[in-house]
């Protein structure tokens, strides 16, 4: 594949993200992505032939950006384990709610579709897994061990708590005074 080829694909998956976040999974079309990349019509469809490839590029692209963003994570502060873990998760949730906000939105559209999709549910979970493994580093590097159980359901919470925030009908308030109080006894069940 030619250099430009591989930029046009990427800017097609960068599309597909900003569509998923703005127009729901129903919005994603070849149309409405080559309409938010700036391209002549068919140019994502000559790239990525079928819906389902899109969509594939998409959580490609994202698993991408995403793992360049997770090998820069910030030094944790905290006196201890629990304090180190709460700051991780501060600074995902503060994150993922602001400068993250379109990828957030666009892998819970992925995430929805793929209930439906079986042959993308497994690419999202291998993204998930890949995705969940320099977390549970930082964490054990942070004093926090045997993580692997249950990483998913801290995830879990605190995807939620960002969900309900980008998405809820009154956008749940993340005050980082109330935030912290909330998440310290989440964490504090990290320990052993």
């Amino acid at each position: 594949m030619t250099a430009e080829g591989s930029t046009r694909r990427q800017q097609i998956a960068d599309a597909a993200i900003e569509t998923l976040a703005e127009a729901g999974s129903r919005g994603l079309t070849h149309r409405a992505v080559d309409r938010a990349a700036g391209l002549p019509e068919g140019s994502s469809s000559f790239y990525f032939r079928t819906r389902l490839a899109l969509l594939q590029a998409a959580l490609d692209r994202l698993l991408e950006l995403e793992m360049a963003e997770l090998s820069s994570l910030p030094e944790l502060r905290g006196d201890s384990p629990t304090e180190r873990a709460v700051e991780l998760a501060m600074f995902a949730i503060g994150h993922w709610t602001t400068a993250g906000r379109v990828r957030t939105l666009a892998r819970h559209e992925l995430s929805l579709e793929a209930t439906r999709r079986p042959e993308l549910r497994a690419s999202l979970q291998k993204a998930s897994d890949v995705a969940h493994r320099p977390i549970v580093d930082v964490l054990a590097t942070a004093g926090i061990p045997g993580l692997e159980k249950r990483i998913h359901l801290i995830v879990a919470c605190i995807d939620g708590l960002i969900l309900e925030h980008l998405t809820g009908p009154d956008g749940l308030d993340l005050d980082p005074v109330e935030l912290r109080a909330v998440l310290h006894p989440l964490m504090s069940g990290l320990s052993p």
